[in-house]
């Protein structure tokens, strides 16, 4: 507010002061010069009437002549008085005019507005800097699941998309650097409903940056950053970010679980990023053979470790070796939209590809070059814009490597089901049949809609009915919250993944395994079944039900019409 009237008058302040003289000369000319009456005695206005007549005059409003006519002299000073309030009055609408065109006074307007706004959010939001392939993705799953975000974005025309997409709750947005604290603060850091901040902007430093700031402002506040720099990504660390994605490192992670065991992989895709969509035959990576990689950036280098820590071998086509470096094994130099460049580096012989460059025409020509070349390749293609989604989908890669997906599937994760991804780590530790086994079980249990994955936590804010009881001493099992609170004897379409118990993880627990306050259970099944376990969670009656197969009053009333009808009936 301080900066808008800073402005005004900044501004305002030549145009205010001639219209001032100008209005204050105006008045004195005419309290000074002499009229005469109608009897012919001579008059001076006063400074009200004065006052009053210049105000009318001057805006051209026009009452006629006060108290009296006018003398000549009078009328002469009116005509001169006309014009100079005139061109001050023009002066100072002009002016205005201009200040409210001015981008700074708009951009101040913009964000009083904005601070305004946040400060009256009611729900839980979170701050998310950075609004390009990523920030669009995740923002618009967190309001698919009424989830509240604000968002702060350098480049306005992003931020003007964000104001004309229809998402199910209202984002505000600040066209602004989020890399300064003042920006972060209007945006609601320290806003007690703020449960997180978000760095997804296409800097690393300015990522660390809102790190630093979030960390410092907001001790305890839960900060996620994404970052392709290992460097960056330590100092972030050290920070106390609480989660560090690189895009490049966690598709490597994919990669290497995919070549070990593919259903694993095909598992944790489906769970975390496309469990909504058919089940499909797992990507199964050759481990025996040669493999070509196209690109020695950022993305090419944690491809080509993840491969070489399998013990497979690779060769790498790189354009600029001085600039990105180059391995130890043997390597071409080029970009690999050339057949020679190819054949030099053996894709002939090759039973792998990975086009990894930073360009996706680039990346598509390789592709399209090398099949010309060994059509029984496995291609990994990198898609680095999100608009060449459908070329990079007709080129029909066995995996893509998208980032914006990546970082948008890992951070929808943590902020929702946390504990799926120690699901995940859990289960890459399992054989294929393992895996093969717990798809076909899903795959029954959730129908054709795919699985719901939610998570329950044992405390008396989401489980009260539960604490209630545990505290009454009852018995507590999987089994009971896996019991229909409508139906006694029949289970709800669902099972747990996962049981983080005092610290202890127990990978598909059993229906027999006793549960304490304070436990997180992974389930996955249909949604309706669990909006009937929140409903057995919090409702004591619900509870009671499934724990003793018996609807039993609760209330006075009730249970004095309850031990009636057992009088009748002795």
């Amino acid at each position: 507010m301080n900066s808008i009237f800073f402005l005004i008058l900044r501004r305002m302040r030549a145009p205010l002061l001639v219209l001032i003289c100008t209005n204050a000369v105006a008045v004195l000319g005419l309290v000074l010069i002499p009229g005469v009456d109608p009897d012919g005695n001579p008059w001076r206005m006063d400074f009200f009437h004065a006052f009053y007549f210049v105000s009318f005059m001057a805006s051209t409003i026009g009452f006629g002549e006060i108290p009296y006519a006018f003398s000549g002299g009078q009328r002469l000073w009116v005509t001169f008085s006309i014009y100079s309030t005139v061109v001050a009055w023009i002066y100072s609408i002009g002016t205005l005019i201009t200040l409210v065109q001015d981008p700074a006074f708009r951009q101040a307007v913009t964000e009083r507005r904005f601070a305004r706004m946040v400060r009256r959010l009611q729900d839980d939001f979170f701050l998310v800097c950075g609004y390009g392939d990523t920030g669009s993705a995740l923002v618009e799953d967190l309001t698919r699941r009424d989830q509240g975000a604000v968002v702060v974005e350098i480049r306005e025309e992003r931020a003007s998309i964000l104001q004309m997409q229809n998402l199910r709750r209202y984002v505000p947005v600040l066209c602004g650097d989020a890399g300064r604290p003042e920006y972060l603060l209007k945006a609601g850091l320290k806003h007690q409903r703020c449960a997180g901040v978000v760095a997804l902007t296409d800097v690393n430093e300015v990522n660390l940056k809102i790190a630093i700031t979030a960390k410092l402002l907001h001790k305890d506040i839960t900060v996620i950053c994404r970052s392709d720099s290992h460097d960056v990504g330590a100092n972030m660390a050290s920070f106390g970010t609480d989660y560090i994605i690189d895009p490049f490192d966690v598709f490597a992670g994919h990669l290497a679980t995919a070549l070990r065991t593919p259903r694993v992989y095909l598992l944790y895709e489906w769970l975390v990023g496309r469990r909504h969509l058919q089940m499909e035959e797992p990507a199964c990576p050759p481990r025996d053979g040669l493999w070509v990689i196209c690109g020695y950036g950022r993305f090419g280098k944690a491809v080509y470790a993840c491969l070489r820590d399998e013990g497979i071998e690779a060769v790498v086509v790189e354009a600029v070796p001085e600039k990105t470096g180059m391995p130890a094994t043997p390597w071409v130099e080029g970009v690999g939209t050339e057949a020679a460049t190819l054949k030099e580096a053996r894709i002939e012989q090759a039973v792998g590809l990975v086009a990894g460059t930073a360009d996706d025409t680039n990346n598509l020509s390789i592709i399209m070059t090398a099949r010309q070349l060994n059509p029984r390749l496995f291609v990994v293609a990198r898609q680095n814009q999100m608009e060449n989604q459908a070329i990079i989908d007709a080129v029909q890669a066995d995996m893509v490597m998208r980032s914006s997906a990546i970082i948008a599937n890992k951070i929808r994760v943590l902020l929702a089901t946390p504990l799926l991804y120690e699901f995940v780590q859990q289960a890459q530790g399992q054989e294929e049949d393992w895996a093969y086994e717990l798809i076909s079980r899903i795959t029954i249990l959730a129908g054709a809609g795919g699985p719901e994955i939610w998570e329950v936590e044992l405390n008396r804010e989401s489980a009260y009915a539960v604490c209630a009881a545990m505290d009454q001493k009852w018995r507590i099992t999987l089994g009971h919250l896996q019991r229909d609170p409508r139906q006694h004897d029949h289970r709800l379409p669902c099972m747990p993944l996962l049981l983080l118990q005092g610290g202890k993880r127990i990978l598909l627990p059993g229906p027999d395994a006793p549960l304490a306050e304070g436990d997180r259970i992974l389930f996955c099944g249909r949604r309706a079944a669990r909006t009937r376990m929140d409903w057995a969670l919090q409702n004591a009656h619900a509870l009671d039900y499934i724990l003793t197969g018996e609807y039993r009053p609760r209330g006075v009333v009730w249970r004095f019409l309850q031990g009636g009808k057992e009088k009748q009936v002795q």
